[in-house]
């Protein structure tokens, strides 16, 4: 883990958000809610909103249009401008960083330009707001199949 990498890490674990410029160079995306960051794993699950699935589509429309939320976020990202920040998951106490909490992902925010990329996403009709409570996140809608 990089320097910052671990005192951010370091701050979340003392319940203090975080959050900082990062360079898109240091995120790489994963689809269009997860990204990886500083290379280092686990991937990051970002909070807010619930883009389709790419991999586990559950029909074409969902795979075409995860596609398109991947590529979207991708854009975002590569014009630079970015803050993230790591933030607790809400999962049950003592499963976070495990499969049972987010399939072992750690959670954050990412903002381009100063705007969450969730809710650009969301506005361009590639992703749905999913607010998550402290312990648990609602069933994800299939609005796009």
């Amino acid at each position: 883990m990089t320097g910052m990498l671990a005192f951010i890490a370091l701050l979340v674990s003392m319940g203090l958000a975080v959050a900082a410029p990062i360079d898109s160079a240091d995120i790489h995306v994963i689809d269009g809610d997860t990204i990886r960051v500083h290379h280092q794993k686990p991937d990051v699950r970002l909070v807010g909103f619930n883009a389709p699935e790419t991999r586990r589509a559950a029909c074409d429309a969902e795979g075409e249009l995860g596609a398109k939320a991947t590529r979207r976020l991708r854009e975002l990202v590569r014009a630079n401008d970015l803050d993230f920040e790591f933030v607790p998951c809400a999962c049950p106490p003592g499963t976070e960083g495990t499969q049972a909490c987010n399939y072992g992902r750690r959670c954050g925010t990412l903002k381009a330009h100063g705007r969450d990329v969730g809710a650009i996403l969301i506005d361009e009709g590639l992703a749905v707001p999913s607010i998550c409570g402290r312990t648990q996140c609602p069933r994800t809608p299939r609005r796009w199949c």
